[in-house]
């Protein structure tokens, strides 16, 4: 998954993007005011932003209404240090998925990303399953058949993108852009390395194949 974080608080933005990556293995860009964050949001494909309030150049307030009016669907996480009454109804009537009040929990803020992604994709348990497949997001681990599978970081973070789309057609292009940050270098064929890495080890015993290629297409896991 790959996550926009707006916020101009250095050391919190810095701390907030290390637990996502580190605690949900969560691709992250990070910006500092307002009008960079609203143009990021336009310009990327995220699964989740988090957006401060209090920014610069533009506030958050207006950059969630701009996000919005140009239907830009993907869930917006708002961090405030306001929790009083008009605020909360102004953000989700501007629609605002979530919000969290500062100071907050950093595992409380991962366990929401994960649960406005889950949401997000119609997900509502706290695992994701296809077919004979488990994936455990809470844990970034995966079984297949009651067998767990020994995966790599960034095997575990392309199966998990794989599984919130089940049957769904992803394109080599599409794969890339959620799975790393802004400054990665994309052309290379590091993703058919991790595909190949990852079709055999969901394949070991002889298992049915779910990841399949199509031709010209990308990849689609299904059975």
């Amino acid at each position: 998954m790959r996550v926009l974080v707006v916020e101009d608080h250095s050391g919190l933005a810095r701390n907030v993007a290390r637990a996502l990556r580190e605690s949900a293995g969560y691709a992250v860009d990070v910006s500092p005011d307002g009008e960079d964050g609203l143009y990021l949001a336009q310009s990327n494909p995220y699964d989740l932003i988090l957006l401060d309030l209090m920014l610069p150049r533009m506030a958050g307030l207006d950059v969630l209404k701009a996000l919005r009016r140009h239907a830009v669907r993907v869930p917006v996480l708002i961090l405030t240090s306001r929790d009083d009454k008009e605020t909360t109804v102004a953000l989700l009537e501007a629609g605002a998925d979530d919000y969290l009040t500062k100071p907050f929990d950093v595992g409380e803020m991962v366990a929401r990303c994960r649960a406005l992604i889950r949401r997000a994709h119609g997900i509502a348990a706290p695992t994701i399953e296809v077919e004979d497949l488990i994936v455990h997001p809470e844990e970034m681990t995966a079984m297949r058949a009651g067998r767990p599978l020994s995966l790599t970081a960034m095997e575990y973070r392309l199966l998990e993108y794989m599984a919130h789309r089940p049957r769904a057609v992803l394109s080599k292009s599409e794969l890339l852009e959620h799975l790393y940050d802004y400054n990665w270098e994309k052309f290379s064929n590091v993703l058919e390395v991790y595909i190949s890495s990852l079709r055999r080890k969901l394949n070991s015993e002889g298992a049915t194949p779910l990841i399949h290629t199509l031709k010209g297409r990308g990849y689609v896991l299904t059975r």
